[in-house]
């Protein structure tokens, strides 16, 4: 995601790249950097007040970019999914001091199947059972995937149940299908770079909204969007919907 944003930003008037942050043993080696590239092994040397940061890290570098975006104020942008309880509650503390948006998916098509989603559920009889398959590549650390489980709260929320009603696969005798109940399955292999699918099941008739990424720019030019929205927003925590 790093490179693809930086090749988006190379084709958005109005960006500049500032800084680039990543772990030590990750850093290209000096005569491997371009022109004028800065690298940096630490994010809080290299934020000032008024910059954002694009965050697709994991746990720890979520954290340390929300607690140096609040004491820098710097604008926040976080895609990193898979997050745990102390990461939400550092995000949101943030939120209280600068900008933060939090997105589990920056692409436009899947906010568009998200509200196809929703129109569906709302027109549809609440008798039709939904299940949710998403596929990526085989590297991906986090199952399923936060685009899965946005569009599984999505349809919860819609039919006014719980996080209880949803199921992550199936095995062995499990018995018949619950009347309240999400199914929502991942698939790993390859190099998928997002495919998210959710089947709506009637009596003798389905409907099925996909939504396939085949480059990884269709993220980054998201989260570019989301940047350029969060680095004149006031404080606060916002979502890709507020973007579009």
């Amino acid at each position: 995601m790093g490179r693809a944003i930086e090749r988006a930003a190379g084709e958005t008037r109005g960006l500049e790249i500032k800084a680039r942050v990543d772990c030590a043993e990750h850093l290209p080696a000096p005569s491997a950097r371009g022109p004028g590239e800065t690298w940096s092994d630490s994010l809080e040397s290299s934020v000032a007040a008024g910059d954002v940061v694009v965050d697709f890290s994991a746990g720890p570098g979520t954290r340390a970019a929300a607690r140096i975006c609040a004491a820098r104020n710097a604008g926040l942008v976080s895609g990193t999914t898979g997050l745990d309880p102390e990461t939400d509650e550092e995000l949101r503390a943030a939120s209280r001091r600068v900008a933060v948006l939090r997105a589990a998916n920056f692409s436009l098509g899947i906010a568009i199947l998200r509200r196809a989603l929703d129109k569906a559920l709302t027109s549809l009889p609440a008798s039709w059972d939904i299940e949710i398959v998403e596929r990526h590549h085989r590297g991906k650390v986090d199952s399923p995937s936060g685009t899965a489980l946005l569009l599984a709260g999505d349809a919860a929320a819609r039919r006014g149940w719980s996080a209880d009603a949803l199921r992550f696969g199936r095995e062995g005798r499990v018995g018949p299908r619950s009347a309240e109940e999400i199914g929502v399955h991942a698939v790993r292999g390859g190099t998928w770079v997002g495919d998210h699918t959710v089947l709506l099941s009637g009596e003798g008739e389905w409907i099925e909204l996909r939504h396939v990424a085949s480059d990884r720019q269709a993220f980054a030019h998201g989260a570019l969007a989301a940047a350029q929205y969060i680095a004149t927003s006031s404080p606060g925590l916002y979502t890709i919907d507020d973007v579009l």
